[in-house]
């Protein structure tokens, strides 16, 4: 089939991440460390490049994830929810005290709706929490999953939709729900891996199948990610 002959392809890539340089000469000055650069591959390519594992939810509690911090401008004010909410706003809200929003526009592409309303959005966690718990995240530290709840370091993390889509989704992998909009399905299929990519998380048999019938589909769409620090 042909999903998985674009899942065998991808398991012969080896993910070139940048390194550092040799260390030079004891009288030399320390070289400086090497920039990660934005990996970018064809998303069937990407998805046959996951890990394949099967998930446990073992010791699961929604408080092993510390969110919404002081965000990535702790000085601003806003936590991490509403500096998404900035960072995604179609029309720029005016910020109030304690970082109220009021007035502006934003997109939710999970079911094309124009929503104008803040605390009619939630942020939603591209792979749940949960899931990324069941998918090796159980094995971190509390800062490294406090990172991950508050990831802003890349675009797909963290997406502001009707609360209304999120919380159909709840903690569902893309076997189990996918966005209610046709148009959705190629975005989604892609950040939904390129969060998993970025954060070495795996993918159960089910999840990785669907993700493959996705791709097939998309032809010509890129999963673009940058490891986590």
């Amino acid at each position: 089939m042909k999903r998985y002959a674009v899942a065998a392809a991808a398991l012969a890539l080896t993910l070139s991440l940048p390194t550092a340089a040799h260390a030079a000469a004891p009288s030399a000055a320390p070289a400086p460390a090497a920039a990660v650069v934005p990996q970018v591959l064809p998303i069937g390519v990407a998805v046959g490049a996951l890990p394949l594992a099967v998930e446990d939810r073992t010791g699961y509690q929604r408080t092993s994830f510390r969110h919404w911090n002081s965000g990535d401008v702790p000085a601003d004010g806003c936590n991490t929810r509403a500096e998404v909410l900035l960072a995604e706003a179609v029309v720029h809200p005016e910020i109030g005290p304690g970082c109220t929003l009021t007035g502006g526009v934003w997109w939710s592409y999970y079911d094309e709706r124009e929503v104008t309303l803040a605390g009619a959005l939630d942020i939603d966690h591209m792979v749940p929490l949960a899931e990324a718990w069941d998918s090796g995240a159980s094995a971190w530290t509390a800062a490294r999953r406090e990172a991950y709840a508050n990831d802003q370091g890349q675009q797909a993390s963290l997406v502001a939709v009707t609360a209304r889509s999120n919380r159909s989704k709840a903690d569902q992998d893309p076997a189990e729900w996918l966005p209610p909009s046709a148009d959705a399905l190629c975005r989604y299929g892609a950040e939904w891996t390129a969060t998993k990519l970025r954060w070495g998380l795996a993918v159960d048999e089910a999840e990785r199948d669907r993700l493959l019938d996705i791709a097939a589909g998309c032809g010509g769409t890129d999963v673009e990610f940058t490891p986590a620090p």
